[in-house]
Formats: structure tokens, C-alpha cells, sequence
């Protein structure tokens, strides 16, 4: 699948493109350090595993909030190096099932670097960098230099959510299975014995995840981990939670402060998802998001964008018809070329990739360099190897969300689809039927609540042309938190989240986290 993502499949996709195209790595050789640090847990304001002031709501047990985590050394994970010996490890017990709260529990998997200042130290802040799937005790170390400025008064937190990586990792399908599946599989049918294909790989991927995931598959989804979040909190010893959420990250700090509204400390939320919508709904926005991205892309070109449009289109009609080679031996379907193509519009700075990769498929008539974009969204490196980060994603997707829409109901959006975004509608379309079906777990709701009356302010920040998260998600993200708490900072600029990108932005955010400054609801920057 590429953008199902209720937040987008990737968060930090310009780093990630960067290192996969220039040659640039994460992390250091450093090797661990054999000393440990201990923390305590504040007793003060413990989590409670229901909304706050729900009658009858459980606690959890002291064994879980007053816990001490062994901070230490990190290992390097398979495929990367280990961060640097500033960078610490530990993991935090936690309820499997939130409503037997003295029952089985979990590790969920941290992170953390220490504040610089230590004089000045404002406390920890949590980061999630989206997906969902995508993992903090990676991420976080290679994106940290973005957070310097923050680093020096608080200590950067990073965590795997429950169902990724570290933290009980889901995973469905084996690596054999998951290229044939690329390979093969059509995510456009256009026969019925393609579309018989598409579902019943939609059907096998979920039963492969609840074969070989099947204790933690109906636990991970995101009011779980918001709970996880302020259980974390307590441990770590902060009176209020310090959050920045971004891509499916503000989805996750949305129904944080719905359920813990008096915990709620200094929150960003980037990139943010749109709260009021549902399945369809999501990929509704993300049709209009990725062709507004690529409407853009193609003016900066100096191309008309519908001309353009409809270029890429019959590219991949081409395509379908009749596979690109590569120079490794394997062919580049249509739907390896969609997500090709959707990878560096997640950042500015990656279109002269997507304009030297559409260059070959069209004057060269082979797709390396467009299956190399697409292996590295899908998270297969060069020996074939990939990640479960589509794994985690599907499986905390469908756990949130009830609606199951059917093959029908797919086939009756690809007219609106198609107008929406001729190279990307028919994707998305076909894709709402695709995702969980016949899911083994039900899901929880139509789409989350985030309200959060009482809540401190939480700065809502969204980018015009963000092409995951459109704009749009942002104002509605800010008018569902309630008035007094959504405070909607909007950037003028393209890409899939602003902090770090642009300095108004990256200033205002810092004023907030560093010194409490609430800028005013409606800022712009440009």
C-alpha cells in the first residue's frame, strides 16, 4: 500500500530520501557505555487508564507508575548503527489490556538524550514522528539535530508506540511474501480477476498478522498508546506531558489531550491529521493533497500542471500495461511507479528526484530510479530486506478504525477519485477497501475524538502544501480541541511538515516550547 496513511506513511521522508540517494547514514559507531542511570517516578499526577473524571475509572497499579527505568547504553538495531553514547536506553512496563490494569503487560521502548543546560532544565519531551509505525528510538537520534535548540532545556524523548519495533513489533509477513506481493499484485484492478487478487491480499495480510501477532493485534491502536503516553509521563516524572507530534504523531497527541486533558503540557502538533474524517475521508484528503503537491511541483517546473497530470497518467497506464525494467532484474509495475512518485513530494527539496525519475521511466523507458524511491518507502533496502513499519501501520490503522469499506464501495469513488487526482484517485480509491480487509480485529471508532476542554494551548501547525496531511486537517485539528486550547499556526509553503524548514515556524515553535510564548490564534508564516 503507499499513502494510506491516515497521517502518511512516513514522517521525515526528506531525511530519509537524503540518506538513501546521497549516501548519508544515521546514527554513530559509538559503541555503548556500560554505566546505568536510574529514575524515579513522580507519584504525583499518576495515570488513569480512562478520560479524566470518569466515575469508576481503574489506576494502575504502583507496580507500574512508580517503576524505575534503568537508563543505558543503546544497541544498534539490525541494519543501523547505534546512536551515540549521549543517547540512552531503557523500556517501561505497561498494561497489555488497559482494562485489566494488574494483568499482562508489555515493553514499550524509549530513548532518550539529556538536556544540555541542566540548570535550566524544563523537563522531558515526547516525540512521535508518525505513520503510524514509524519508530522514535530510531528516528529520533538522526533527526535530532533539528532539536538542538529544544535539547538544551529538555531532554528529547523518544519512543516505540505498542505493535512497533521495539515495543512488541507487528509483524504479518515474511520478506519473500511481501516482495511478491509488490510484485504481483495489482492496487488499480482493472479485472475482475485483479480485483479478486487485490482482496484476497488484503484478507492474507491480515491473517498472516494475526498468526504471528495475534497476542498485542487488538491492542494497538491509538487510544492504547495515548494511554502508554501519559503512564510514560508519570515515569519520567513530569507533572504535564511536553509533546511534539508529527504526520499521524498529531493524530496520537489529538486523543492524548482528549483522555488526559489536565495532563496536557506545552504540545506542537505538525503536519496534522484531520480529525473529523473517516476512512474514506482520509483518502479523500490525500487524493487532494498529493495532486495539490504535484500541481505545485509542476509549476515550479514551469509546466501547466493539468498537461502534466495527464502525462504521468498515460505513464502509468503505460506501465500497467507493461512493466519498466531496472538494472536489478526486477520490473517496475504501476503501482511501484505511483509510489515512486509520491515519495519525494513529501519535500521540496526531493523534486529534482521525482523530476530525474520521471526523466528515465519517460526518455529511457526503465524505472530504477523510480523503484528505488519506491523500496525506500516500502522500507526494503538492497538485499531485499524489509522493515515492518507497513506492518505496524496497517495493524494500528484498522484497530482504530470500524469502517470496512467494500470492493463496491471502492468501484463507486473512482469517478469522484479520478477527477480528484488522475494519477493518485484510483490508488486511494481501491485502497479503502484494500487496507483491513476482513481485518481479523474490529476497530474502534469512525474516527478519533480529540476535544479536549480544560487542556492547556496546543499549537496546531499546518503547511499549505503538505500533500499527506492537507492544510485543511489543521484548522479542523484546532477547532476540535476546543476554543482556548487549538491555536492554528499556518506556514505558506510546501511539504509534509514545517518545524525545522522554516524559520518563522521553527521560532515560533521554539518561543512556545523554551518560554511559553502562545502566538496568536490565525499566525501565518511565509
Amino acid at each position: 500500500m503507499v499513502a494510506h496513511a491516515r497521517a502518511g506513511a512516513l514522517a521525515g521522508a526528506a531525511l530519509l530520501l537524503t540518506g538513501l540517494l546521497a549516501g548519508c547514514g544515521g546514527g554513530t559507531d559509538d559503541k555503548p557505555a556500560d554505566r546505568t542511570d536510574r529514575d524515579a517516578a513522580s507519584p504525583a499526577g499518576g495515570p488513569s487508564t480512562a478520560p479524566e473524571g470518569q466515575p469508576g475509572a481503574p489506576r494502575l497499579p504502583a507496580s507500574l507508575t512508580s517503576q524505575r527505568l534503568g537508563w543505558k547504553g543503546c544497541e544498534a538495531r539490525a541494519g543501523e548503527s547505534a546512536p551515540g553514547s549521549e543517547w540512552r536506553c531503557s523500556t517501561v512496563r505497561v498494561p497489555l489490556d488497559y482494562t485489566k490494569p494488574d494483568g499482562e503487560t508489555i515493553g514499550i521502548a524509549l530513548i532518550r538524550k539529556k538536556a544540555g543546560n541542566t540548570g535550566r532544565r524544563l523537563g522531558s519531551m515526547l516525540f512521535d514522528f508518525g505513520g503510524p509505525g514509524a519508530s522514535g528510538v530510531s528516528i529520533l537520534p538522526r533527526a535530532a539535530g533539528s532539536y538542538d535548540n529544544l535539547n538544551s532545556r529538555y531532554d528529547l524523548v523518544g519512543f516505540d508506540p505498542r505493535g512497533v519495533a521495539g515495543s512488541e513489533g507487528v509483524s504479518c509477513r515474511t520478506d519473500k511474501e511481501q516482495e511478491t506481493a509488490y510484485r504481483k499484485v495489482d492496487m488499480t484492478p482493472d479485472t475482475a480477476a485483479e480485483e479478486a487478487a487485490f482482496l484476497k491480499d488484503g484478507a492474507d495480510f491480515g491473517a498472516g498478522c494475526e498468526r504471528r501477532s495475534g497476542k498485542v493485534l487488538p491492542y494497538v491502536g491509538t487510544s492504547n498508546a495515548a494511554r502508554d503516553m501519559d503512564l510514560i509521563r508519570a515515569v519520567l516524572g513530569d507533572k504535564k506531558l511536553t509533546y511534539f507530534g508529527i504526520s499521524y504523531g498529531t493524530e496520537l497527541g489529538g486523543t492524548y489531550a482528549h483522555l488526559f486533558p489536565a495532563h496536557v503540557g506545552r504540545t506542537v502538533l505538525d503536519a496534522v491529521v484531520d480529525p473529523t474524517a473517516d476512512t474514506i475521508g482520509h483518502a479523500r484528503n490525500q487524493a487532494t493533497g498529493f495532486q495539490r503537491a504535484l500541481d505545485n511541483y509542476l509549476k515550479d517546473r514551469g509546466q501547466d500542471p493539468k498537461a502534466g497530470t495527464r502525462r504521468i497518467a498515460k505513464l502509468l497506464e503505460r506501465i500497467d500495461g507493461k512493466p519498466l525494467p531496472t538494472r536489478s532484474g526486477r520490473e517496475l509495475n504501476d503501482s511501484l511507479a505511483v509510489t515512486g512518485i509520491v515519495m519525494p513530494l513529501y519535500s521540496k527539496s526531493s523534486w529534482p528526484f521525482l523530476t530525474r525519475a520521471l526523466d528515465e521511466a519517460e526518455k529511457s523507458g526503465t524505472g530504477n530510479m523510480l523503484l528505488q524511491l519506491a523500496d525506500s518507502y516500502n522500507g526494503r533496502d538492497a538485499k531485499g530486506h524489509y522493515d515492518t513499519q507497513n506492518h505496524a501501520q496497517r495493524a494500528i490503522s484498522c484497530a482504530d478504525s470500524r469502517l470496512r469499506p467494500t470492493a463496491d464501495e471502492a468501484r463507486a469513488l473512482l469517478p469522484e477519485f479520478r477527477k480528484l487526482s488522475p494519477v493518485f484517485g484510483p490508488f486511494l480509491a481501491w485502497d479503502t477497501a484494500g487496507w483491513c480487509a476482513r481485518w481479523p480485529v474490529e476497530g474502534e471508532h469512525d474516527h478519533p475524538e480529540a476535544s479536549a476542554p480544560g487542556a492547556g494551548p496546543v499549537l496546531v501547525v499546518g503547511t499549505t502544501g503538505d500533500p499527506a496531511t492537507p492544510y485543511e486537517g489543521a484548522r479542523r485539528m484546532a477547532d476540535e480541541l476546543g476554543r482556548g486550547v487549538g491555536v492554528l499556526l499556518t506556514n505558506k509553503g510546501e511539504g509534509h511538515g514545517a518545524y525545522g524548514g522554516n524559520t518563522c515556524v521553527t521560532s515560533t515553535v521554539d518561543a512556545y516550547f523554551l518560554d511559553g510564548m502562545v502566538p496568536e490564534d490565525g499566525k501565518t508564516c511565509s
